[in-house]
């Protein structure tokens, strides 16, 4: 079982910790980290062992890693044997008594093989893992590119598009284009391409395309510009290699604001036909499927996607309306068909309504109608599998979250649906893959309260409580939710922490009026996972006393 390096991480850096470990892997050294845990294992247990057994310790300290004990813990170990070896991944301040001894600078580092941080982390863990080694580090890791820690496949991010009309107004309007050339994009398996949502996160920073990439983990950016004068649509674009810091390819396009799917056509097409990526034009062209011919409808779909993805009550019930018109306009509108029912269920789901029956009724009429017009589009089938979850049915979201995934594999929000829809049925392996996938397609998404959901319920399941308290913090300050805000208090329950996890409580009660059993259902299919969760709850009401709600047990 003896590795030659493990390595320590928090879960903030994972990208940063694969590409090390892929490295690593390519220069020959055995690398363990917590990704190779099987799900019957006991955490602690295993992470004592491997950490006894490697002979060198690699820890990226971070933001997040200083205020891990786990990462502390495991440093603290490694220091104590003397195979400490650290890398900063952030610019963090290292705490004592680490900021005595040397440390790696790999900030920003994507795996440039002669980068002086880390040829001085391939000397220390030549010396420690293999001495034999120490002498000749090779300066050239051959086997990855710089950019494809993740995929092997040429990486591209779309940023997002400046508005050059003087009309704030229109930022909207500008950003949907922009995510439906991502849409155009995706599905061409020979790209890997950065979800919409991660790279509008950028918008606003006054940061190059070259630090763009970097931010978000690509090779290729494609930056542009829209200028809408009256009726008419300008938009300039431009790919470049960041890694090169060169422009390969520029164009221009105008048009009629009437023929805008045209217009997006247009630019897909000549971004898939750039012959870096070896990719036909065509195949941009076969993937855009129109979402639907009424712009008024389409502007209002874009304006509700902006307030369905704040999952707060009020911004759903903006979004439900702003959809019940669009799909009045256009009552074949697949896309907001499907979003519109996602709305009503997440309003049954936390109880937001005195009607629940009612959202419910409305959810499965809009989910029907959605399949019928929309069941080759994996937006329209992830959705609806989200919306089948959150009704409770999940025997009818698994197959249409499958079939999301297999349409487009390189969609984060059908892999999140995925991942969702496996996490609540307990396969928690699938759960932890397609959950990771989304992170890494979409590193800065407006939905990572929902990735962070997902992967505090599949690490709860498998009883990293340390893990999940981390998960939850970041959580609640995304979604202060019944789901987020109970799974914290059952978390800490198991853990002790009397004081957490009476405020945890405390704040559920003024959240929601659902029961702990509701809450546990809503995560959990299998009864053990229920009782475990019900467990924890129980827990922290003896820590703290409180009592709870009716119908609980």
């Amino acid at each position: 079982m003896a590795d030659d390096v493990f390595i320590s991480y928090a879960r903030a850096t994972e990208a940063e910790a694969i590409r090390i470990a892929a490295a690593l892997d390519d220069l020959g050294y055995e690398v363990w980290r917590d990704d190779q845990l099987a799900a019957h294992e006991e955490f602690s247990d295993v992470i004592q062992q491997r950490l006894e057994a490697a002979r060198a310790v690699v820890v990226l300290w971070s933001r997040e890693a200083v205020k891990s004990q786990w990462v502390r813990s495991e440093a603290n170990r490694a220091r104590a044997e003397s195979k400490l070896v650290q890398v900063n991944v952030d610019g963090v301040a290292l705490p004592m008594p680490f900021d005595q001894i040397h440390c790696a600078n790999l900030r920003g580092w994507r795996g440039e093989p002669d980068a002086p941080g880390w040829l001085q982390t391939l000397k220390s863990v030549a010396k420690l893992a293999n001495p034999d080694k120490a002498a000749h580090t090779p300066r050239k890791i051959a086997a990855r590119s710089t950019f494809s820690a993740v995929s092997d496949k040429p990486s591209l991010a779309v940023l997002p598009f400046a508005n050059l009309s003087g009309d704030p107004e229109q930022d909207y309007f500008i950003d949907g284009l922009m995510e439906e050339i991502v849409t155009a994009l995706t599905p061409i398996r020979t790209l890997f391409v950065i979800a919409a949502s991660s790279s509008l996160a950028l918008k606003g920073l006054a940061i190059t395309p070259v630090e763009a990439a970097e931010k978000l983990g690509v090779r290729y950016v494609l930056e542009g510009s829209v200028r809408k004068a009256g009726d008419r649509v300008r938009v300039s674009a431009k790919i470049i290699d960041a890694h090169r810091g060169a422009q390969i390819w520029a164009d221009r396009f105008d048009d009629w604001l009437g023929d805008i799917f045209a217009l997006q056509d247009s630019v897909a097409a000549s971004v898939a036909g750039v012959a870096e990526f070896s990719v036909q034009g065509a195949e941009a062209q076969i993937s855009l499927a129109r979402p639907t011919t009424d712009l008024r409808s389409y502007d209002l779909y874009l304006r509700a996607l902006v307030e369905f993805r704040t999952y707060q009550r009020e911004s759903m019930y903006r979004a439900l309306e702003m959809l019940d018109r669009a799909i009045e306009m256009d009552p074949q509108y697949a896309l907001a068909l499907s979003l519109a029912a996602g709305a009503h269920a997440i309003i049954m789901q936390f109880h937001w309504s005195e009607d629940l029956a009612g959202h419910g009724m409305k959810a499965f009429e809009l989910l029907k109608r959605s399949l019928q017009t929309g069941s080759d589009n994996p937006q329209v089938l992830a959705n609806a599998a989200m919306a089948f979850w959150a009704t409770g049915d999940t025997n009818t979201a698994m197959p249409l979250a499958d079939r999301a995934v297999a349409l487009n594999p390189g969609s984060s929000w059908a892999l999140l649906a995925a991942a969702q829809v496996r996490s609540a049925m307990g396969d928690l392996d699938k759960a932890e893959d397609y959950v990771v996938r989304s992170m890494h397609l979409d590193p800065l998404s407006p939905n990572r309260n929902l990735q962070l959901g997902i992967l505090a319920a599949v690490r709860f399941a498998q009883r990293r409580f340390e893990e999940v308290v981390e998960i939850c913090r970041e959580w609640i300050t995304l979604a202060n939710h019944p789901t987020s805000v109970g799974m914290l208090a059952s978390t800490q329950g198991h853990l002790g922490e009397a004081g957490g996890a009476g405020q945890a409580l405390a704040l559920l009660a003024e959240l929601s009026p659902m029961t702990w059993s509701e809450i546990a259902a809503l995560l959990y299919r299998q009864p053990e996972h229920r009782a475990l969760f019900l467990e924890g709850m129980g827990m922290a009401e003896k820590l703290q006393g409180v009592a709870a709600p009716a119908g609980a047990k």
